[in-house]
């Protein structure tokens, strides 16, 4: 918003005629009396209030040879007539606005109809007042506050989502991911298993609680477990070597049958040992043999 100020109103009337001149529009002679020089032309003051006079834009009447005028870009005032639209304080030697709308106004008056408005309240933010500015926008330091939990930001920092302001700890609870584990957002770092997010502190052995991450691991009904752990409390035991089948290593495969499992490698005939992995058994006694020698029992 701009500030004018004016260097006083002014006026028409020069002087009382001492030569002999004619007014220029009734031809009168204007010896020994007053006249106006209007234009490089004399003109009595009867026909500059009825011809030459401006219309003030305050009252709508003629501004005479005999009141005092002040203008602002192409538009006058009686010097009375100049005086703030909101408070009516006179403003001829006083600094003013001008606003689009043709109204003069005062500075504080002008600040408080055209100043920017706070973005929280709607209410003008006064020149000097605390306040805060983000993206071209303007806030009252008490309105620009979280989204989320409605306190004031102030010196705190904040995120944004869209249009919405959030404090530091609104937006971890709100945005943040959380851990598979605990729940809990994860601020920083974190560590990433089957789409899952974990913390780095969360991601350990379900039973020893050894830290897991950079290690060999395996996972079962949601928890996981470091080799070892995994070996010796989960793991399923093989119907033939008694060992525990974790799936790491030679013999990835099993093969399971009414309630027992074997490593696919121990799956074999306990007569000839033919591996019988994909192969028709005979089961005799929790032992397997192939059909050969099952008939030779």
């Amino acid at each position: 918003m701009t500030f004018y100020r004016h260097s006083g109103p002014r006026s028409y009337l020069t002087s009382t005629m001492t030569d002999r001149f004619d007014c220029y529009y009734c031809h009168d002679n204007l010896h020994g009396k007053k006249y106006v020089k209007k234009d490089e032309k004399h003109v009595c003051t009867k026909c500059f209030d009825k011809l030459c006079a401006n219309t003030c834009a305050e009252c709508r009447r003629p501004i005479g040879a005999d009141s005092k005028e002040l203008h602002h870009k192409n538009r006058y005032w009686h010097e009375d007539c100049f005086r703030c639209a909101k408070c009516y304080k006179p403003l001829a030697n006083e600094p003013f606005s001008a606003r689009d709308d043709g109204k003069i106004m005062c500075g504080k008056c002008g600040s408080r109809e055209d100043g920017n408005r706070c973005q929280g309240c709607y209410k003008v933010v006064m020149p000097g007042a605390q306040n805060v500015e983000y993206k071209n926008k303007v806030w009252h330091d008490e309105c620009f506050t979280c989204f989320e939990c409605k306190q004031p930001i102030r010196t705190q920092s904040f995120l944004a989502r869209g249009d919405d302001i959030y404090c530091a700890p609104c937006h971890e609870k709100k945005f943040a991911k959380k851990c598979f584990k605990c729940k809990q957002p994860i601020t920083s770092g974190g560590i990433s298993y089957q789409d899952q997010p974990w913390h780095s502190e969360c991601f350990v052995c379900e039973t020893c609680r050894k830290p897991l991450a950079g290690s060999r691991f395996t996972s079962h009904e949601d928890h996981v477990y470091c080799v070892d752990c995994y070996k010796t409390d989960v793991a399923k035991k093989c119907h033939g070597c008694k060992n525990p089948i974790t799936g790491f290593g030679h013999g990835t495969n099993v093969v399971n049958y009414e309630g027992f499992s074997w490593h696919e490698y121990c799956f074999t005939c306990k007569k000839c040992s033919l591996s019988l992995a994909n192969k028709r058994f005979v089961i005799n006694a929790e032992q397997i043999y192939c059909p050969d020698c099952a008939k030779k029992l």
